[in-house]
């Protein structure tokens, strides 16, 4: 895809993937008190954690994110794709953890606790390529995640 040379567009267009770092971080407890140097990732978010924290505060990210980003064509595409795309990670890991509550259920075990790991390190991955993709100006393509925020934002 295309890539944008403003400066204001690679910067809001990595912000996005703060809120599924945020999220993630649960599913990533087993393996952060194994290795503790991970969490040095979690440093700079504390405040975002702390907003978090606050019932319903996700939701309603989600809701101001959407409406205000994502449908406002007078935002850039750049800004508004990277939104969506991390949106769509987020919904990705609230549909996941809906999936271990459900099968997890009698106080999660090795397969629980690697799909977890699992899941935190490929949002890690994933949401720190698309950051540095968006600070080069470029457009992260993000396997299916990628293709849906193409269909629901075109040009």
């Amino acid at each position: 895809m295309t890539t944008t040379s403003e400066p204001t567009d690679r910067l809001f267009g990595a912000l996005p993937y703060l809120l599924p770092l945020v999220y993630a971080l649960p599913f990533g407890i087993p393996l952060l008190m194994k290795f503790p140097i991970l969490s040095v990732i979690y440093v700079p978010l504390q405040p975002l954690i702390q907003i978090y924290s606050f019932p319903f505060a996700g939701l309603i990210i989600f809701f101001i994110l959407y409406s205000a980003v994502v449908r406002n064509t007078n935002i850039s595409h750049f800004i508004r794709f990277n939104a969506l795309q991390a949106i769509l990670i987020d919904i990705g890991l609230i549909l996941f953890g809906l999936v271990i509550r459900l099968f997890g259920v009698g106080g999660g075990g090795l397969l629980v606790e690697t799909l977890s790991n699992v899941a935190f390190l490929a949002t890690l991955v994933a949401c720190f390529y698309a950051m540095i993709q968006s600070v080069l100006g470029k457009y992260a393509e993000l396997p299916t995640i990628s293709q849906a925020a193409y269909a629901q934002l075109p040009y």
